[in-house]
């Protein structure tokens, strides 16, 4: 077992200054029974932690690294941004770069604001849909993450249709009253809720590829069917894209699929590692928003000129170097290598990936939606993760969590990658 000494220490004193002594839930590493290391420094595919341990790193900030850490090309452009200023709440040029980049690339956006987070995205998204469609209800999927948004942090209900329950302290059941909560990858259930409240459900909110269960993909024609039933109602489809916008594809899964959404929900990658967020759509529903209309948003860091020069910057190196072909034959590599693990390991198992997210399940069922990945062998997880840790390869500290492959990974990290995934299987037996 390696030595995380000083991380315990850290931890410890964290812990009391710090609610749980992290600054996001999964970071406290609760989902696999122990405790977070703490990073010194981060380069290309590594991270290293305060205890001199180095580890081939797949979590990547959770998807910003898209070109692995702290790549020249972001920090040139950091120093340059910084030169002239960190923040100036006032319009800056930056801004309509990237505005005009992200109506290039993504097929749903005609105009797009920018704002913190990607929470911070999704919450707007959805006030802008009540308020261009006058309606009040929202239609999420359970297993769907969308930032920490009071009527979006809602689990489902008893039944089939039924409105949620509060998924945390502190939510008003008034506001999750106003949440429809549905399993994703039912159709059925979508119609229920249409025929039962059609008139008052603003729109459908989903992660096209969810990423917050695993790794889940949509059944065939499952987002077509989305698309035309809101289309139908009146409502409207909202693509949260936090984690797959320019990370699967230039312009997202809706690029992948030729499925276009009403708005989109966008951060990570367009930060290159700095707090970012974005949404966009359709320029008559973007119109409603102030100071032309009459839904109201406000950010005073929203358009920072460092996170927007770190975003570009890594944006266009992607676009220079084709980077998602690149991604893809890494992913395809990667892939290669744990299917080969799991064979020899003779360890029954599901493995989804698209591009350079990944997830590897600990059920040989299939997973379409998050009650499969409740099924899963919780148990089995913990002790591979750490098991693979302890051999130098981090990968998500929780089974439904996504992973991240970057430009960075190279062919020995993939290997190595293999043969560790290989022991830490051989560890289960």
């Amino acid at each position: 077992m390696s030595d995380r000494s000083l991380s315990h220490k850290l931890f410890t004193a964290a812990k009391e200054v710090i609610p749980g002594g992290v600054n996001s839930p999964v970071r406290a590493f609760r989902n696999v029974d122990g405790e977070p290391f703490f990073v010194s420094r981060a380069r290309g595919s590594r991270i290293w932690d305060v205890d001199g341990n180095e580890y081939i790193d797949y979590v990547g900030t959770w998807g910003p690294a898209i070109l692995g850490h702290a790549p020249a090309v972001v920090l040139d452009a950091l120093h340059q941004a910084a030169k002239a200023g960190v923040s100036f709440g006032i319009p800056n040029p930056q801004e309509v770069e990237m505005a005009r980049l992200i109506v290039d690339w993504v097929p749903s956006v005609e105009k797009v604001r920018m704002v913190n987070s990607g929470t911070e995205a999704t919450m707007t998204a959805i006030r802008l849909a009540r308020g261009y469609t006058g309606r009040d209800k929202i239609v999420k999927f359970a297993g769907c993450y969308h930032g920490h948004v009071d009527s979006l942090l809602v689990a489902a209900g008893s039944g089939a249709l039924t409105h949620g329950r509060p998924d945390s302290a502190g939510v008003p059941g008034a506001f999750a009253d106003e949440t429809i909560v549905l399993p994703y990858n039912d159709p059925e259930a979508v119609e229920r809720a249409f025929a039962a409240e059609g008139e008052t459900i603003a729109a459908i909110i989903l992660e096209p590829y969810p990423a917050n269960a695993g790794l889940v993909f949509p059944r065939p024609g499952y987002l077509e069917f989305l698309r035309e039933i809101t289309r139908k109602h009146g409502a409207l489809l909202i693509f949260d894209e936090v984690m797959t916008g320019f990370r699967v594809a230039k312009g997202g899964v809706q690029s992948l699929t030729g499925v276009t959404p009403d708005l989109t929900a966008l951060g990570k990658v367009i930060g290159g590692g700095l707090p970012v967020g974005a949404f966009g759509g359709r320029a008559d529903i973007m119109d409603h928003l102030a100071p032309d209309g009459p839904v109201y948003q406000a950010g005073t860091l929203s358009g920072n000129p460092l996170a927007l020069a770190a975003g570009l910057a890594q944006l266009r190196e992607m676009e220079k170097q084709d980077g998602w072909s690149r991604l893809e034959k890494i992913g395809a590599a990667f892939e290669h290598g744990v299917r080969d693990a799991l064979d020899r390991a003779g360890r029954p198992a599901t493995f989804h990936r698209v591009g350079s997210m990944f997830c590897l399940y600990f059920s040989d069922r299939p997973m379409w939606n998050v009650d499969d990945v409740k099924q899963c062998d919780f148990d089995a997880f913990r002790r591979f993760f750490w098991s693979a840790l302890d051999r130098g390869v981090y990968f998500a500290p929780s089974q439904y969590e996504a992973g991240f492959i970057s430009l960075a990974h190279s062919e020995e990290d993939i290997a190595r990658t293999a043969e560790v995934t290989a022991a830490a299987l051989l560890d289960l037996a």
